[in-house]
């Protein structure tokens, strides 16, 4: 009976072993967290993985399920604070000891080479990193200055030796082969246009060619992959216009290919940058565009039915009032309130070339102060031979009295409209959202600008915009 007892438990035992697909330890000397956890990076934030209590001064990890090749996490109790990274890349079972910061030079790894190479990597940099500090404060006293510059050009020398050898280990492990794909586009002096060749020539590295073992979920489950995004979307195209915007993320679609879950990563991405910005001229006509050519038309089978109806309402309520789209006419009742349609006053319908339309409320401190300063534009160019505008001012209030009190004690002389009496919604018709807004109409009554711009800034934009289009 007391060897059956034992086979089972032996064989249990061989089982559950079996079963541990993953058994990762860390000892950190100085930790007192009771529980860590192991995560891994999706955007700009970490999902957990799994947890380990501290026994008998480790946190062991094991799990009946593969890890994914990727980088990981490894994070304080509560799953906020990261303490640092390590790498899944061939052995599953490994350990590594470290200072409570897993700083790299105090890692001492088994059974993992590819962990061992990262971190020795990471530490000769953090050295060669402080080497470099301590010739720059010699170099600021002129009995060193002379050697601490042949000492920073000797460094330069070996790093770039060592950095080169240790970039192309024998075995592709997935820390160097991110390190060689997210390396930046270099520009060759030859090249005129910069900033295209730059944009071009962006994700090269990345999606370029497949030269390792590297595949789209490699590249998902790490930070680099977002930050690489961010910088160019929140930073290279920072100042772009929208057309060169659409141009750059249908081209960096057309690269990723096929590949839904990058496709989706791409496109989850951008899509809230661009969902009704303040800030920039035209950039609602890029979320319309991806609205359109990719939710709307099919090509985005994660989408759920509640994201695809209000991504379609936002469209067609967006679509209406960008950059290019024709306003539509509103009628609306001046300052008598008549309640008849044939006394209400027409948008579109004045001798000038260009209306401006504006949205303000006189409880709103912005606009009042913009109010102030399109009048006083507005007085100094009725001598003017052609003021080439006229203000279509709507009332954003709805304590009728209130507004027209306001009209009258700040004698505003545009074309003041208001109260409930309109022929449509014209918060639906130019995605009103608040005051003030302004919204710029030419003679064909078409919308040539839907942010509100300096009011010392309209004469310069409706030169600027005659000369674009003579």
């Amino acid at each position: 009976m007391k060897r059956i007892v034992t086979t089972t438990l032996l064989l249990l035992a061989c089982l559950t072993a079996g079963a541990q697909q993953y058994f990762i330890s860390f000892k950190l000397d100085g930790c007192e967290d009771s529980m860590l956890y192991i995560a891994r990076h999706y955007r700009d934030a970490l999902q957990l993985v799994d947890s380990a209590k501290l026994r008998q001064g480790t946190y062991t990890f094991t799990g009946s399920k593969t890890l994914k090749r990727g980088i990981y996490a490894l994070v304080h109790q509560g799953g906020e604070k990261q303490i640092g990274d390590f790498v899944v890349d061939g052995s599953q079972r490994f350990s590594i000891t470290a200072d409570a910061k897993l700083t790299a030079s105090t890692v001492k790894v088994k059974g993992s080479e590819a962990n061992q190479q990262m971190f020795n990597y990471i530490a000769a940099w953090n050295k060669a990193k402080d080497e470099r500090n301590v010739i720059l404060e010699n170099k600021k006293d002129p009995a060193k200055k002379q050697q601490a510059e042949a000492d920073e050009k000797a460094l330069i020398a070996r790093m770039d030796a060592f950095d080169s050898a240790a970039r192309h280990p024998k075995k592709a492990q997935i820390f160097f082969d991110l390190l060689n794909h997210f390396e930046q586009p270099e520009v060759p002096d030859s090249v005129e246009n910069k900033p295209y060749y730059y944009r071009q020539h962006y994700w090269d590295g990345i999606f370029g060619s497949r030269t390792t073992g590297l595949t789209n979920a490699d590249l998902i489950y790490t930070p680099n992959l977002f930050n690489k995004l961010n910088y160019f979307f929140y930073g290279v195209l920072y100042n772009a216009d929208c057309d060169t915007i659409i141009k750059d993320l249908d081209r960096l679609m057309a690269i990723v290919g096929p590949d839904t879950a990058m496709q989706r990563y791409v496109l989850e991405h951008v899509t809230p940058r661009y969902f009704r910005d303040t800030r920039h001229i035209g950039w609602d006509a890029v979320w319309c565009h991806i609205a359109e050519t990719y939710y709307l038309a099919g090509r985005c089978p994660w989408a759920t039915e509640g994201t695809l109806h209000n991504m379609r309402y936002n469209y067609n309520r967006i679509k209406q009032s960008i950059i290019g789209a024709h306003g539509q006419e509103l009628w609306m009742s001046d300052t008598t309130q008549s309640t008849e349609p044939e006394h209400w006053v027409s948008s579109h319908r004045f001798p000038e070339k260009y209306v401006i339309l504006w949205f303000w409320d006189p409880d709103c401190h912005h606009c009042q102060k913009y109010t102030a300063e399109l009048k006083t534009l507005y007085d100094s160019l009725k001598t003017a031979p052609d003021r080439r505008f006229e203000v279509y001012a709507v009332g954003y209030e709805s304590d009728v009295p209130k507004w027209k009190k306001y009209i009258i004690d700040h004698q505003l002389p545009f074309v003041n409209v208001g109260g409930p009496n309109v022929n449509i919604d014209y918060q639906e018709a130019y995605n009103v959202h608040g005051a003030p807004t302004m919204i710029i109409l030419n003679e064909k009554r078409d919308i040539i600008m839907n942010k509100v711009i300096p009011i010392n800034s309209i004469l310069s934009f409706l030169d600027g915009y005659e000369k674009r289009n003579k």
